[in-house]
């Protein structure tokens, strides 16, 4: 810098002396012009002095400001260590730092930038994990789950609504709702719309879709999304309550027939006891037709309330069950010799086949019996007199199985009721003349067939021609046999 100085002072000298020689040049020339005026050769040569004064003003503050420029620059080219130390100009030092100042702020600023950029990145992240996992969430329900935007346009939906609804979830994304899924459903789609225009926080309607050939139904809850006080959307949640309300019918239904079992034989307990109090029965042989009709319904009566009760315990698993090794034909012979007498009455045969070697089953004797009086009293009744009923026995080495099979020559059941046969309190209608019952005989069959021995219980049959009832049960393992 001071050698910068130096040459500006040498510049303005060497100016300063170009003008003087060229002032004294003029005023030789002008004097010898003029004729020896010297007047005006001295006012030529006031003129150039005055003119070298001002260049040597002019070269004075032009080094001043080339040292504050070259002070300024040395300042933003030296390492931060030499913008420490001090400087002779005060106004040097209050430039600088300013400067620093604001270079220091701006560092200060970028580094916050940074930190809040980093902090949105991660935000960002983390919204964007949030939402696929919220997404994996929705998309595994088993319940049909859709949203729609404000324009009810869908906008997300999973793979049981896109199947309950018809429609292609991959592409079906930003198209309106009702040309998606057309006019079938056209119910659902006004209710979402009367939601969205309602802004009902939540609302539960119990709607109906065809999936198939069979109706189902549907508990729809739709809330609608609020943000910043308008409705953005719809979220629409589809519970299938199908099995539920069948249930729920089926209860209701048990209710129902136990209700009008239960009171048939007490009314008839009930007339007769009054009747017998008042003294209608004249005679000791009326007395004794009373006094059968009542044992007779008491004991129908406790029929059906035991097979009730053994019904709700197999169902709730609180049933006892004490299994043992027992042969098959000698429960069978038994359970003949207690419905022959009964058959004998409507003239009609009851054979069975030969003994088979190994028929051991690992059973509860008691609850086997009673599936096999079933099957040969429900035979009896239903075939007319002069009929015939078979019982069968055979033994399948291959599957380790026993099968029994109950054949009569009855009436037989219609196709299309097949299908209900086991049910609870079913009763063929073409049959209900030809015999009385609860229709819980061939329920309780084959809960203790199948859920308490790990049986089967089947039937075929044709009207006119007659009817097959029989069950499957396990052979007796070695094991089994080894601990009796």
């Amino acid at each position: 810098m001071r050698g910068q100085r130096s040459t500006v002072w040498i510049a303005t000298a060497a100016a300063i002396v170009s003008l003087l020689m060229a002032a004294l040049a003029q005023w030789q020339e002008t004097g010898v012009a003029a004729g020896g005026d010297r007047w005006f050769a001295s006012l030529c040569l006031a003129v150039y002095f005055v003119g070298a004064v001002g260049v040597i003003v002019l070269g004075v503050g032009y080094g001043r400001l080339l040292g504050v420029v070259t002070s300024i620059a040395a300042r933003f080219l030296a390492p931060p260590s030499a913008l420490d130390r001090p400087h002779g100009s005060g106004t040097s030092n209050a430039l600088t730092e300013a400067v620093d100042a604001h270079l220091a702020d701006g560092d200060r600023t970028v580094r916050h930038l940074r930190e809040e950029l980093q902090d949105l990145q991660v935000r960002s992240r983390l919204s964007e994990r949030q939402k696929r996992h919220v997404e994996a969430i929705l998309y595994s329900l088993r319940d049909a789950v859709l949203v729609v935007d404000g324009s009810d346009r869908l906008l997300m939906a999973n793979e049981p609504a896109a199947k309950l609804l018809g429609f292609d979830a991959a592409h079906a994304c930003h198209e309106p709702l009702a040309e998606i899924i057309g006019r079938t459903h056209a119910e659902f789609v006004e209710l979402l719309r009367q939601s969205r225009c309602n802004r009902t926080e939540a609302t539960k309607r119990e709607l109906v879709f065809t999936q198939g050939d069979r109706p189902r139904a549907f508990e729809a809850i739709i809330s609608c999304v609020q943000e910043d006080g308008k409705t953005s959307g719809v979220v629409a949640v589809l519970h299938d309550v199908t099995k539920e309300k069948e249930v729920a019918q089926m209860k209701n239904d048990f209710v129902s027939h136990v209700s009008h079992e239960l009171k048939t034989p007490l009314a008839s307990i009930t007339a007769y006891s009054e009747m017998l109090a008042d003294g209608e029965a004249g005679d000791e042989e009326t007395r004794k037709e009373f006094y059968a009709v009542i044992q007779n319904q008491a004991q129908r009566l406790n029929r059906l309330i035991e097979d009730i009760l053994n019904i709700s315990r197999i169902e709730s698993g609180l049933i006892k069950v004490k299994k043992e090794q027992a042969s098959l034909t000698i429960l069978i012979e038994e359970q003949m010799q207690m419905i022959r007498s009964y058959a004998e009455e409507k003239n009609i045969t009851v054979t069975s086949g030969q003994p088979i070697v190994y028929d051991q089953v690992h059973v509860d004797k008691d609850m086997i019996s009673q599936v096999i009086i079933n099957l040969l009293s429900n035979a009896v009744k239903y075939t007319p007199a002069g009929g015939h009923v078979t019982v069968g026995t055979e033994v399948d080495e291959a599957a380790r199985l026993v099968r029994v099979t109950v054949t009569d020559t009855g009436v037989g059941i219609p196709e299309d009721e097949m299908g209900h046969l086991f049910e609870k309190f079913f009763r063929v209608s073409a049959n209900n003349k030809q015999a009385k019952g609860t229709g819980l005989g061939l329920n309780l069959a084959k809960q203790i067939v199948e859920k308490v021995h790990d049986g089967r219980m089947f039937v075929t049959s044709k009207v006119g021609v007659g009817s097959t009832f029989g069950f499957e049960l396990p052979l007796a393992t070695a094991e089994q046999a080894a601990a009796v």
